[in-house]
Protein backbone atom coordinates (compact mmCIF):
# COMPACT_ATOMS: atom_id res chain seq x y z
CA UNK A 1 0.00 0.00 0.00
CA UNK A 2 2.89 2.65 0.63
CA UNK A 3 4.17 1.85 -2.33
CA UNK A 4 0.81 2.99 -3.96
CA UNK A 5 0.98 6.27 -2.16
CA UNK A 6 4.97 6.44 -3.03
CA UNK A 7 3.83 6.14 -6.62
CA UNK A 8 1.69 8.75 -6.28
CA UNK A 9 3.62 11.25 -5.05
CA UNK A 10 6.34 10.35 -7.42
CA UNK A 11 3.77 11.54 -10.12
CA UNK A 12 2.55 14.24 -8.43
CA UNK A 13 5.80 15.24 -8.26
CA UNK A 14 5.69 16.79 -11.67
CA UNK A 15 3.14 18.95 -10.48
CA UNK A 16 5.02 20.97 -7.81
CA UNK A 17 8.12 20.90 -9.48
CA UNK A 18 7.06 22.66 -12.82
CA UNK A 19 5.75 26.15 -10.62
CA UNK A 20 8.34 25.73 -8.60
CA UNK A 21 10.96 25.87 -10.85
CA UNK A 22 9.36 29.23 -11.89
CA UNK A 23 7.92 30.78 -8.39
CA UNK A 24 10.97 29.41 -6.44
CA UNK A 25 8.76 28.92 -3.36
CA UNK A 26 7.33 25.96 -2.08
CA UNK A 27 4.42 27.10 -0.58
CA UNK A 28 3.25 29.37 -3.72
CA UNK A 29 3.94 26.13 -5.96
CA UNK A 30 1.39 24.12 -3.64
CA UNK A 31 -0.89 26.67 -4.19
CA UNK A 32 -0.55 26.76 -7.96
CA UNK A 33 -0.11 22.54 -7.72
CA UNK A 34 -3.52 22.78 -5.70
CA UNK A 35 -4.79 25.04 -8.80
CA UNK A 36 -3.66 22.00 -11.53
CA UNK A 37 -5.33 19.16 -9.10
CA UNK A 38 -8.72 20.78 -8.96
CA UNK A 39 -8.66 21.47 -12.49
CA UNK A 40 -7.61 18.16 -13.62
CA UNK A 41 -10.57 16.43 -10.92
CA UNK A 42 -13.09 18.95 -12.04
CA UNK A 43 -14.86 16.30 -13.71
CA UNK A 44 -15.50 14.03 -11.24
CA UNK A 45 -16.80 17.26 -8.71
CA UNK A 46 -19.42 17.68 -11.72
CA UNK A 47 -20.32 13.66 -11.25
CA UNK A 48 -20.19 14.16 -7.70
CA UNK A 49 -23.07 16.72 -8.12
CA UNK A 50 -24.80 14.72 -10.35
CA UNK A 51 -24.88 11.78 -8.01
CA UNK A 52 -25.97 14.24 -5.25
CA UNK A 53 -29.20 14.93 -7.43
CA UNK A 54 -29.64 11.42 -8.06
CA UNK A 55 -29.83 10.69 -4.45
CA UNK A 56 -31.81 13.66 -3.61
CA UNK A 57 -34.73 12.32 -6.48
CA UNK A 58 -34.14 8.90 -4.83
CA UNK A 59 -35.10 9.99 -1.30
CA UNK A 60 -38.88 9.93 -1.55
CA UNK A 61 -38.96 6.61 -2.99
CA UNK A 62 -36.80 5.08 -1.08
CA UNK A 63 -38.87 6.36 1.77
CA UNK A 64 -41.87 4.42 0.41
CA UNK A 65 -40.32 1.25 -0.02
CA UNK A 66 -39.08 1.35 3.65
CA UNK A 67 -42.64 1.98 4.81
CA UNK A 68 -43.67 -0.72 2.73
CA UNK A 69 -41.10 -3.41 3.37
CA UNK A 70 -39.64 -2.38 6.30
CA UNK A 71 -39.90 -5.30 8.81
CA UNK A 72 -38.35 -7.66 5.81
CA UNK A 73 -34.85 -6.08 5.49
CA UNK A 74 -34.08 -8.92 2.80
CA UNK A 75 -37.07 -8.01 0.72
CA UNK A 76 -35.81 -3.99 1.34
CA UNK A 77 -32.34 -4.38 0.23
CA UNK A 78 -33.48 -6.59 -2.79
CA UNK A 79 -36.22 -3.60 -3.58
CA UNK A 80 -33.85 -0.65 -2.97
CA UNK A 81 -31.01 -2.34 -5.32
CA UNK A 82 -34.03 -2.63 -8.24
CA UNK A 83 -34.10 1.33 -7.65
CA UNK A 84 -30.48 1.86 -8.16
CA UNK A 85 -30.68 -0.17 -10.93
CA UNK A 86 -33.83 1.43 -12.78
CA UNK A 87 -32.38 5.08 -11.65
CA UNK A 88 -28.63 3.97 -12.86
CA UNK A 89 -27.10 5.09 -9.32
CA UNK A 90 -25.19 3.60 -6.62
CA UNK A 91 -25.22 4.41 -3.22
CA UNK A 92 -21.15 4.55 -2.68
CA UNK A 93 -20.80 6.90 -6.02
CA UNK A 94 -20.54 9.89 -3.19
CA UNK A 95 -18.58 8.11 -1.22
CA UNK A 96 -16.47 6.96 -4.02
CA UNK A 97 -15.21 10.23 -5.57
CA UNK A 98 -15.19 11.45 -1.59
CA UNK A 99 -11.79 8.98 -1.21
CA UNK A 100 -10.13 11.06 -4.01
CA UNK A 101 -8.94 14.22 -1.95
CA UNK A 102 -7.33 11.96 0.39
CA UNK A 103 -5.19 9.89 -1.91
CA UNK A 104 -3.66 13.71 -3.40
CA UNK A 105 -2.91 14.32 0.28
CA UNK A 106 -1.34 11.09 0.78
CA UNK A 107 0.56 11.53 -2.52
CA UNK A 108 1.24 14.71 -1.13
CA UNK A 109 3.14 13.54 1.79
CA UNK A 110 5.30 11.09 -0.40
CA UNK A 111 6.67 13.92 -2.29
CA UNK A 112 7.83 15.99 0.54
CA UNK A 113 8.37 13.53 1.96
CA UNK A 114 10.90 11.80 -0.20
CA UNK A 115 11.54 15.55 -1.79
CA UNK A 116 14.64 14.03 -3.93
CA UNK A 117 13.34 11.16 -5.90
CA UNK A 118 9.98 12.31 -5.82
CA UNK A 119 9.47 15.44 -6.58
CA UNK A 120 13.48 16.69 -7.79
CA UNK A 121 13.38 13.49 -9.74
CA UNK A 122 17.26 12.52 -8.97
CA UNK A 123 17.99 8.70 -9.54
CA UNK A 124 17.49 6.25 -6.37
CA UNK A 125 21.11 5.41 -6.72
CA UNK A 126 22.55 8.85 -6.42
CA UNK A 127 20.03 9.68 -3.34
CA UNK A 128 20.88 6.89 -1.58
CA UNK A 129 24.41 7.50 -1.91
CA UNK A 130 23.99 11.01 -0.89
CA UNK A 131 21.67 9.48 2.34
CA UNK A 132 24.95 6.78 3.33
CA UNK A 133 27.32 10.08 3.01
CA UNK A 134 25.28 12.23 5.39
CA UNK A 135 24.69 9.38 7.52
CA UNK A 136 28.53 8.81 7.85
CA UNK A 137 28.53 12.35 9.25
CA UNK A 138 28.83 12.60 13.38
CA UNK A 139 26.19 13.68 14.91
CA UNK A 140 23.67 13.57 12.03
CA UNK A 141 22.89 10.16 12.13
CA UNK A 142 20.16 10.05 15.04
CA UNK A 143 19.06 13.59 14.27
CA UNK A 144 16.17 12.98 12.86
CA UNK A 145 13.58 10.37 11.89
CA UNK A 146 14.82 8.03 9.39
CA UNK A 147 11.80 8.09 7.42
CA UNK A 148 12.64 11.74 6.73
CA UNK A 149 16.39 11.26 5.66
CA UNK A 150 16.30 13.18 2.48
CA UNK A 151 14.33 16.10 4.04
CA UNK A 152 17.53 15.98 6.44
CA UNK A 153 19.85 15.90 3.45
CA UNK A 154 17.98 18.96 1.89
CA UNK A 155 17.95 21.17 5.12
CA UNK A 156 21.84 20.54 5.65
CA UNK A 157 23.05 20.58 1.95
CA UNK A 158 24.33 23.94 2.28
CA UNK A 159 26.81 22.81 4.11
CA UNK A 160 27.91 19.70 2.03
CA UNK A 161 27.12 21.12 -1.58
CA UNK A 162 31.05 21.88 -1.84
CA UNK A 163 32.10 18.51 -0.57
CA UNK A 164 33.86 16.37 -3.29
CA UNK A 165 31.49 13.05 -2.44
CA UNK A 166 28.48 15.56 -3.67
CA UNK A 167 29.94 16.95 -6.21
CA UNK A 168 30.90 13.19 -7.50
CA UNK A 169 27.55 11.50 -6.97
CA UNK A 170 25.43 15.21 -8.62
CA UNK A 171 25.65 16.51 -11.94
CA UNK A 172 25.96 20.44 -11.65
CA UNK A 173 22.60 21.35 -12.15
CA UNK A 174 21.15 18.67 -10.09
CA UNK A 175 23.43 20.34 -7.13
CA UNK A 176 21.77 23.59 -8.31
CA UNK A 177 18.35 22.29 -7.86
CA UNK A 178 18.80 20.83 -4.78
CA UNK A 179 20.17 24.25 -3.75
CA UNK A 180 17.45 26.21 -5.08
CA UNK A 181 14.83 23.46 -3.16
CA UNK A 182 16.76 24.35 -0.03
CA UNK A 183 15.96 27.82 -0.14
CA UNK A 184 12.10 27.34 -1.26
CA UNK A 185 10.47 26.60 1.49
CA UNK A 186 9.92 29.52 4.17
CA UNK A 187 6.73 30.73 3.51
CA UNK A 188 5.47 33.78 5.68
CA UNK A 189 7.63 32.73 9.04
CA UNK A 190 6.81 28.89 8.71
CA UNK A 191 10.16 26.19 7.36
CA UNK A 192 7.17 23.93 5.54
CA UNK A 193 9.87 21.27 5.98
CA UNK A 194 9.22 21.89 9.90
CA UNK A 195 6.77 19.07 11.60
CA UNK A 196 4.11 21.02 14.09
CA UNK A 197 4.35 18.20 16.79
CA UNK A 198 8.11 18.52 16.53
CA UNK A 199 8.28 22.27 16.00
CA UNK A 200 5.25 22.99 18.17
CA UNK A 201 4.78 26.43 19.24
CA UNK A 202 3.10 28.49 15.99
CA UNK A 203 3.57 25.47 13.93
CA UNK A 204 0.41 23.66 15.73
CA UNK A 205 -1.94 26.41 14.11
CA UNK A 206 -1.36 24.06 10.74
CA UNK A 207 -3.10 21.11 11.65
CA UNK A 208 -5.66 23.36 13.74
CA UNK A 209 -6.50 25.16 10.56
CA UNK A 210 -7.14 21.31 8.98
CA UNK A 211 -9.27 20.18 11.24
CA UNK A 212 -11.45 23.98 11.29
CA UNK A 213 -11.21 24.96 7.65
CA UNK A 214 -12.41 20.95 6.79
CA UNK A 215 -15.34 20.56 9.41
CA UNK A 216 -16.48 24.65 8.52
CA UNK A 217 -16.17 24.11 4.99
CA UNK A 218 -18.08 20.63 5.12
CA UNK A 219 -20.82 22.07 7.49
CA UNK A 220 -21.34 25.20 5.84
CA UNK A 221 -21.80 23.31 2.31
CA UNK A 222 -24.23 20.87 3.74
CA UNK A 223 -26.50 23.60 4.81
CA UNK A 224 -26.19 26.07 1.67
CA UNK A 225 -27.06 22.76 -0.05
CA UNK A 226 -29.85 22.23 1.89
CA UNK A 227 -29.78 18.06 1.04
CA UNK A 228 -29.31 15.07 3.63
CA UNK A 229 -25.89 13.25 3.77
CA UNK A 230 -25.93 9.62 2.95
CA UNK A 231 -24.46 7.43 5.87
CA UNK A 232 -20.86 7.66 4.47
CA UNK A 233 -21.22 11.33 4.11
CA UNK A 234 -21.85 11.76 8.02
CA UNK A 235 -18.88 9.68 8.67
CA UNK A 236 -16.68 11.70 6.39
CA UNK A 237 -17.75 15.04 7.86
CA UNK A 238 -15.53 14.03 10.63
CA UNK A 239 -13.33 11.40 10.14
CA UNK A 240 -11.50 12.81 7.59
CA UNK A 241 -11.20 16.36 9.02
CA UNK A 242 -9.91 14.51 11.99
CA UNK A 243 -7.87 12.54 10.57
CA UNK A 244 -6.29 14.81 8.17
CA UNK A 245 -5.62 17.08 11.60
CA UNK A 246 -3.64 13.94 13.06
CA UNK A 247 -1.67 13.69 9.44
CA UNK A 248 -1.08 17.69 9.40
CA UNK A 249 0.33 17.38 12.72
CA UNK A 250 2.58 14.56 12.25
CA UNK A 251 3.87 15.28 8.90
CA UNK A 252 5.96 18.16 7.07
CA UNK A 253 3.93 21.42 7.83
CA UNK A 254 4.07 21.59 3.87
CA UNK A 255 1.77 18.36 3.58
CA UNK A 256 -1.06 20.29 6.15
CA UNK A 257 -0.85 23.59 3.89
CA UNK A 258 -1.29 21.85 0.62
CA UNK A 259 -4.79 20.35 2.99
CA UNK A 260 -5.62 24.41 3.99
CA UNK A 261 -5.06 25.53 0.22
CA UNK A 262 -7.15 21.98 -1.07
CA UNK A 263 -9.83 22.83 1.77
CA UNK A 264 -10.67 26.40 0.87
CA UNK A 265 -10.34 25.61 -2.92
CA UNK A 266 -13.19 22.96 -2.48
CA UNK A 267 -15.21 25.22 -0.91
CA UNK A 268 -15.09 27.58 -3.80
CA UNK A 269 -15.27 25.18 -6.68
CA UNK A 270 -18.29 23.48 -4.81
CA UNK A 271 -19.75 26.99 -4.20
CA UNK A 272 -19.43 27.32 -8.33
CA UNK A 273 -21.06 24.03 -8.95
CA UNK A 274 -23.75 24.67 -6.75
CA UNK A 275 -24.77 28.06 -9.01
CA UNK A 276 -24.09 26.31 -12.47
CA UNK A 277 -24.96 22.23 -11.12
CA UNK A 278 -27.33 23.05 -8.46
CA UNK A 279 -28.40 19.52 -7.27
CA UNK A 280 -32.09 20.43 -7.28
CA UNK A 281 -32.24 22.03 -10.92
CA UNK A 282 -30.14 19.38 -12.10
CA UNK A 283 -32.98 16.55 -10.85
CA UNK A 284 -35.57 18.04 -12.13
CA UNK A 285 -33.81 18.33 -15.44
CA UNK A 286 -33.11 14.93 -14.98
CA UNK A 287 -36.68 14.02 -14.03
CA UNK A 288 -37.37 15.44 -17.27
CA UNK A 289 -35.36 13.29 -19.21
CA UNK A 290 -36.09 9.87 -17.25
CA UNK A 291 -39.97 10.59 -18.59
CA UNK A 292 -38.76 11.36 -22.02
CA UNK A 293 -36.83 8.05 -22.22
CA UNK A 294 -40.02 5.95 -20.87
CA UNK A 295 -42.61 7.80 -22.99
CA UNK A 296 -40.00 6.89 -26.57
CA UNK A 297 -39.69 3.38 -24.64
CA UNK A 298 -43.95 3.28 -24.93
CA UNK A 299 -44.03 4.57 -28.50
CA UNK A 300 -41.24 1.87 -29.67
CA UNK A 301 -42.81 -0.72 -28.14
CA UNK A 302 -46.59 0.18 -29.83
CA UNK A 303 -44.92 0.23 -32.68
CA UNK A 304 -43.38 -3.22 -32.35
CA UNK A 305 -47.50 -4.47 -31.47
Amino acid sequence: MMQIFNYIGFILGYLLWWPLLIVKNFGIAIIIFTLIIKIITFPFSIKQQKSMAANQKLQEKQKLLREKYGNDRNKLNQEMQKLYEKENTSPMSGCITSILPMLVLLGVFYSVAYPLTNTLHLSSDSVNQAIDFMNSIPGLQQSSNAFYRQIEFVNIFPAIQNSSFVQEIFSASEIANISMFNQSFNLLGFDLLSTPSVAGGIYYAIPVLCLLTSIGSQFLLTKIQGNQMQGCMKVMLFVLPLFSAWIALNVPSAVGFYWIVSTVLSFVQTLVLQKFYNATKMGGKMEAQHVALLRLQEKNAQKLQ
